[in-house]
């Protein structure tokens, strides 16, 4: 499970409190790692507890006050561990390819609107992910933690241009299906699997 690396590296960014920190998620790592904020207050106990990080000492502690954790040597010395770790790229689930792929079997009747709403959904996204680009990576962020950021923010807008791509043309053969036309589609013929 890689949350807890998630949050060791964004504590490692800058220590935080349990609520920065899920707000942070919300605008940041959660793009490509989701969560839930029960999810990162549990772990947080969790990396607690394992001595990976600890809560800052507060000056005078007051009921409901925050705490904010940082982390310790050996939770930094986990993550690096994790980094260098060999792992073999997990599969892609997406309901909607699957959607698409019953739609063959049982008719695609319907399915026009879902493609436009995820459509929709991505432009926004990519919009989004453009927006950070041009806020926070512009001239002079050339250090090594702004490169890596950098790279994972392009992964992500360029996954969004490939979704859009490939639901456009989802709406265009869909299009041509309801109205009975031939494929519009060019290239190779896909390979069937399974």
């Amino acid at each position: 499970m890689s949350l807890p690396y998630a949050i060791l590296t964004a504590l490692l960014e800058k220590p935080s409190s349990g609520l920065e920190l899920t707000r942070r998620f919300d605008k940041s790592i959660g793009y490509f790692w989701p969560s839930t904020h029960q999810q990162i207050y549990r772990e947080l106990g969790k990396l607690e507890q394992s001595g990976a990080i600890r809560a800052l000492p507060q000056q005078q502690p007051t009921r409901g006050q925050k705490k904010e954790y940082e982390v310790l040597p050996a939770g930094r010395a986990e993550l690096a561990e994790w980094v260098a770790k060999s792992e073999d790229p997990k599969p892609v689930r997406d309901a909607l390819a699957l959607r698409l792929r019953a739609a063959g079997v049982v008719g695609a009747r319907g399915l026009e609107e879902e493609v436009r709403r995820h459509l929709a959904l991505h432009r926004a996204q990519l919009a989004e992910y453009t927006a950070i680009e041009e806020r926070d990576f512009g001239d002079g962020r050339d250090s090594e933690s702004d490169r890596l950021r950098h790279l994972v923010l392009r992964a992500g807008i360029d996954l969004e241009k490939f979704r859009i791509g490939w639901l456009e043309a989802a709406q265009v053969e869909l299009a041509d299906m309801a109205a009975g036309r031939a494929s519009t589609r060019t290239g190779p013929e896909p390979t069937t699997a399974g």
